[in-house]
């Protein structure tokens, strides 16, 4: 994901996170320019998340002994893969929304380019991170029936999925505390900022419930 990637909403597929390697991600988030950054890493934070509730899940439905539980499993393992797809989607989008509203801030501010596209951009760089926010209340969603229901043997990485999805929410959540204030309207930037702190707390205490339950 370099610098001149094409903004907003569709970044090339060759700078696709999941089209990566693990280590040319680390390397490109290493770089000194600002993106792959927070966003990138909230959203893989979350897809790892997911992706460890699909191996548990999956294990859970290739022993007999879980069969009774095996509509409600394929049903999780379906909704996991699809949000941790999703996911890293974000992940790009969020890399995308960035680099739109970093070329218009460069701009001056009477330029005509910057006043048509400014407030869409600041929307996008907004939206991208609170939707990984959202995406992780639904990776919780699915976790929770896999409490109770898989393999003692794979409890950590339940647990880790869930302290996962729960750190990426919250690293989103800087990245939306930090557009807001390039919402003009303040009573619309207190709006966003109390209705993320209800959320924010609210994805906490699920995550800390289902963890004390494993």
């Amino acid at each position: 994901m370099n610098a001149d990637a094409q903004p907003p909403h569709g970044p090339r597929v060759e700078h696709a996170l999941a089209a990566q390697t693990v280590a040319a991600f680390l390397d490109a988030l290493a770089a000194p320019i600002p993106v792959p950054g927070g966003g990138a890493v909230a959203g893989l934070l979350l897809a790892q998340s997911a992706a460890l509730g699909e191996m548990v899940v999956s294990f859970a439905l290739s022993k007999s002994k879980f069969a009774s539980f095996a509509p409600a499993h394929r049903a999780a393992l379906t909704g996991l893969t699809d949000l941790r797809k999703t996911a890293l989607r974000l992940a790009d989008l969020d890399a995308a929304a960035y680099r739109a509203l970093n070329a218009l801030w460069k701009l001056p501010k009477d330029d005509a380019a910057r006043e048509l596209g400014w407030n869409a951009a600041v929307e996008d760089a907004i939206q991208a991170p609170q939707s990984v926010i959202e995406t992780a209340s639904s990776v919780l969603g699915q976790l929770e029936p896999l409490i109770g229901t898989t393999a003692e043997s794979l409890k950590s990485d339940l647990a880790i999925a869930i302290d996962l999805a729960a750190a990426a929410a919250r690293a989103a959540a800087w990245n939306v505390r930090a557009n807001l204030p390039l919402l003009e309207h303040e009573v619309e930037r207190a709006h966003r900022s109390s209705a993320l702190d209800t959320t924010l707390r609210d994805i906490a205490l699920r995550a800390s419930t289902l963890s004390a339950r494993i």
